[in-house]
């Protein structure tokens, strides 16, 4: 077995807790109980009280931008940090880490990886872990 297809084949056993789908924050919020069915098959649900949370960081109409759960990416090139991709998510991630600028809104941000237990305990069924192999 080729070996690159052996860690390829374990990034995606240890990442089967990722949404097969991500709604928005604004189909989330329609829903009775908000939830999501992840690739392994289980459910994931979402605080009704960290939906509404995260609706109140956001400007009118981004609600339908945001994708849900917001995926901190643990990434092998970058030792020391974890990413955020997504105008929106990297704003929101921003706003609770205390560090918005609205002069600048990148589409991906590095952020250190000691700020990942924060981020989790601030937001802990609206963000979750992936791990990416680059």
């Amino acid at each position: 077995m080729n070996p690159e297809n052996s860690i390829l084949k374990e990034i995606y056993r240890i990442n089967s807790h990722l949404p097969a789908k991500r709604p928005t924050l604004a189909q989330l919020l329609e829903e009775n109980r908000p939830s999501v069915r992840l690739r392994d098959g289980s459910e994931h649900s979402f605080r009704r009280a960290e939906l509404e949370r995260i609706k109140g960081l956001l400007d009118p109409g981004e609600d339908t931008q945001l994708l849900l759960p917001i995926v901190l990416e643990i990434v092998s090139d970058f030792r020391g940090y974890f990413r955020v991709r997504g105008k929106v998510a990297v704003k929101v991630i921003d706003k609770l880490l205390g560090s918005y600028d609205p002069l600048d809104e990148p589409v991906e941000r590095l952020y250190p990886r000691y700020l990942l237990s924060r981020v989790r305990r601030e937001l802990p069924t609206t963000t979750t872990y992936a791990f990416i192999a680059e």
